[in-house]
């Protein structure tokens, strides 16, 4: 916590506003849309996987549709697609950024189109561990063929490409305010949107899809995601602290590439170009060696330091064992090779020299 969040906390207890709305949400809803600096509107939600959710939902995504979808990356950019009834369309990641390959991309939404006579009816693409995705060549991609994306910016917040917060890309956006991120509402996220026709539809469905009227009445399936004003408090105070949370993560990252960089067979992952600013939410290294992640891991959690494998592809889960794939094997190599390193903005130097020493000690 930053220290403030307790005065909107109290706030709204002594206002009475417990409920999932308030004052506090909807304040928590203009920081946002005034941090990410562009001409969109704001949702607060309960996850980020139901903005996501939602995302597909207004997009029209339903029962057999296909929905492209970035492999490596947390299952819940995924899992939306299977609540919609529709069918992923997996797609390999390219070395720079660990994102969606923008050639595999490309193949995938036209062989789909042949394969079925329509292109997907949306692509997911993820800001992979805060690392902004090559948006200049997705969106064109995507533009030509008529495809909507939703920007998976989960773990992004903070993060710019060109100048432009991650989160603003593509049709929708979705963030995270989960426990482990940048800030945290305790639980939370937030749908981003085009515009503020698209805001009232999603919060129609976001709010059990009730109708105007003075009774209880649905003619469409509806959802509960609506956040809590209490948690809508908390980031009132996070945001406070935002950018110094951003820039402390990206002090991490500094260090980590300074002290193992240089260092034979490993490599820290760093902004590929200067038109990426990544908040580096985590810090990931890639190995020459494919043993050496997991013998590392264990060797680091003896030691009382907790790592963790990259995110294992969608396309190797068992769930999406059936799912077509497009592209190579970038998307296993990294999971094989890769290692997630503590980057908690709480970390102090001296706590981060003795991860960098511990492995230098290792290799």
């Amino acid at each position: 916590m930053g220290g403030t969040e307790r005065k909107y906390v109290a706030d709204a207890f002594d206002t009475d506003w417990i409920v999932p709305l308030g004052p506090h949400v909807d304040e928590f809803e203009r920081r946002l849309a005034a941090y990410l600096a562009q001409d969109k509107q704001l949702l607060a939600l309960s996850a980020g996987t139901a903005a996501i959710h939602l995302a597909l939902v207004c997009l029209g995504v339903g029962k057999d549709d296909e929905v492209v979808c970035q492999s490596l990356t947390f299952s819940a950019s995924a899992n939306p697609i299977a609540y919609q009834g529709a069918r992923p369309v997996f797609v390999d990641s390219e070395p720079d950024t660990m994102n969606i390959s923008p050639a595999a991309l490309a193949d995938a939404l036209d062989s789909r189109r042949k394969a079925t006579g329509a292109y997907p009816k949306a692509i997911v693409a993820v800001d992979l561990y805060g690392m902004p995705a090559k948006w200049d060549e997705i969106e064109a991609i995507a533009s030509e063929r008529g495809v909507p994306i939703v920007e998976d910016a989960a773990e992004a917040l903070g993060s710019r490409y060109k100048g432009r917060c991650c989160g603003t890309f593509g049709a929708f956006g979705a963030l995270s305010f989960n426990g482990n991120k940048i800030i945290t509402t305790s639980g939370g996220g937030a749908l981003i949107c085009p515009d503020e026709d698209s805001r009232r539809k999603a919060l129609f469905f976001a709010t059990q899809a009730r109708e105007n009227l003075p009774y209880y009445y649905h003619k469409h399936i509806g959802f509960n995601y609506r956040l809590s004003n209490i948690c809508g408090a908390i980031g009132c105070g996070q945001m406070e602290v935002l950018p110094e949370r951003v820039a402390r993560r990206q002090a991490i990252n500094a260090i980590y590439a300074s002290e193992l960089s240089n260092r034979g067979g490993i490599r820290v992952q760093g902004n590929p170009g200067s038109e990426y600013e990544s908040n580096f939410w985590l810090t990931t290294v890639q190995f020459d060696d494919e043993t050496a992640p997991e013998r590392i891991r264990t060797a680091l959690a003896a030691r009382n330091i907790e790592t963790r494998p990259l995110w294992r592809p969608m396309h190797m889960q068992p769930v999406f064992a059936d799912a077509p794939y497009y592209g190579g094997d970038n998307a296993e190599r990294l999971y094989r090779h890769g290692l997630c390193l503590p980057s908690g903005s709480v970390l102090n130097d001296k706590q981060i020299m003795r991860v960098c020493s511990t492995i230098k000690e290792l290799i």
